[in-house]
């Protein structure tokens, strides 16, 4: 097949610029456009290399013409130009897919609504302290395609999201991990959860009997599209609600994986690095991906209990007179508040609010009338959360800043309170991002 000579990336930021980097070593001619302002460090390296982009605007014109398109995984499908792209027929791909082309590395990739980052993170970190050449990109870190072009490794643990899953069509993981399918980004999905899933089960295409596919047993609707989409591959279910055969499984407060009739690996719940539920489940998933991969016991035990979570996930922010601070900006979305308030142990004063991507706060109900004394909203508008838990704390109180959602959560909490941003929204009215949102959390922290 004779190589394509032009192609196009829409977006320039890590993996936009990342894919325009391989795209121009493979010798393709190369075009980067961004409908936004480019952050000055990618202009830099976009100029450096020679490559020619624009940003603030999208050249209709010149990008119909590419043989083929790299889209950032934040631009959804109804966007005119990719509609009119669809219409010409231009194949449209992600970065991930037009990295694994020139790559020869094994993958192991990490999917769910929830827990991806930290899982993926973990996963990491256990086969680094192994001694494994592994590299780590996806939703996180380094792009992909950077690092095939700069620095390949023999193994890349990879974040995937359901956008990135959508525009890859020959890429195969040699691991494959599906943490969980809970509502989230459904605008994106006609608000059709099975949509969404039919996306994120697209994490096992390809596979064949010698790949592996881990999955949560626990999780309904991952059960309801394996019967749909049946995997292949060599599979390793985890439950923390039965004894199971092969994969793993909670005992005696202990967790056990065992892939095949050898050995098990045993580790007590209290040694992990990451606590609460829904952390088992991601030590779990990481954990028989690090069996799958043969590495020793004592490597993974001790990986698993001195891993530090990423930023933004739970982080202690601080502690003033007895107030616990803890910044979880990262949650997006309904069902990582939910697990964070899961893993609280005193009375919380919850700081939500932002972007609401179609919430569903009903399954945050109980939780909030058990653990929450007062919600304070930040975001632009805040009347779906008043609506919702109107009935199930005693205050619910607005602010559209940073500063004064600390200042006012300090005041309404007492001594022994947690005082939690876990916003279950974007962040996109008031902030940058979520790191921004953190960010600027932490910093009204150290300003009270």
């Amino acid at each position: 097949m004779e190589p394509k000579r032009y192609i196009v990336i829409l977006g320039a930021g890590e993996s936009g610029t990342g894919a325009a980097v391989l795209a121009q070593k493979q010798g393709f001619e190369v075009f980067v456009s961004d409908a936004g302002p480019i952050a000055p460090q990618y202009i830099k390296e976009l100029e450096d290399a020679g490559i020619a982009f624009e940003q603030s605007q999208h050249s209709v014109e010149k990008i119909e013409l590419a043989d083929e398109v790299i889209k950032s995984p934040g631009i959804p499908e109804k966007a005119p130009l990719v509609k009119k792209l669809r219409e010409k027929g231009v194949s449209i791909v992600s970065e991930i897919e037009f990295a694994s082309r020139y790559s020869n590395a094994k993958t192991i990739c990490i999917t769910g609504s929830n827990g991806k980052s930290t899982t993926t993170m973990l996963t990491y970190h256990i086969l680094k302290n192994a001694g494994m050449n592994v590299g780590l990109a996806g939703n996180i870190g380094q792009s992909f395609a950077r690092q095939v072009a700069q620095s390949e490794h023999d193994w890349y643990v990879l974040e995937i999201s359901s956008f990135m899953l959508d525009d890859m069509y020959e890429f195969k993981a040699d691991i494959a991990v599906l943490l969980n399918i809970t509502p989230d980004h459904l605008d994106r999905y006609d608000y059709k959860l099975e949509n969404y899933a039919e996306s994120k089960i697209r994490i096992i295409q390809n596979q064949t009997e010698s790949d592996v596919f881990i999955y949560c047993a626990d999780d309904p609707e991952t059960i309801e599209i394996l019967k749909k989409h049946p995997a292949v591959a060599v599979t390793y279910p985890f439950s923390i609600k039965e004894e199971l055969e092969r994969g793993a499984y909670m005992k005696d407060n202990q967790i056990i994986i065992k892939l095949n009739t050898e050995q098990e690996f045993k580790m007590t719940i209290t040694d992990l690095a990451l606590q609460g539920k829904h952390n088992i489940y991601n030590s779990m998933a990481s954990g028989i991906v690090a069996k799958v991969l043969e590495l020793r016991n004592e490597s993974v035990r001790e990986s698993m209990g001195d891993f530090k979570n990423i930023e933004h996930r739970l982080e202690h922010a601080g502690r003033i007179t007895g107030v616990e601070f803890i910044n979880d900006s990262k949650a997006t979305n309904v069902n990582s508040t939910w697990y964070a308030l899961e893993s609280m142990t005193t009375d919380v004063i919850l700081i939500l609010g932002g972007v609401d991507k179609g919430n569903d706060y009903s399954i945050l109900k109980d939780l909030v009338r058990k653990k929450v004394r007062a919600i304070v909203c930040l975001g632009k508008d805040n009347k779906r959360i008043h609506e919702a838990f109107e009935n199930d704390v005693e205050m619910i109180v607005n602010t559209f800043s940073a500063q004064d959602a600390v200042e006012m959560s300090y005041h309404l909490a007492k001594k022994g309170d947690t005082v939690l941003l876990s916003p279950a929204c974007a962040s996109f009215d008031l902030f940058k991002n979520y790191e921004d949102r953190g960010d600027q959390f932490k910093a009204a922290i150290k300003n009270l």
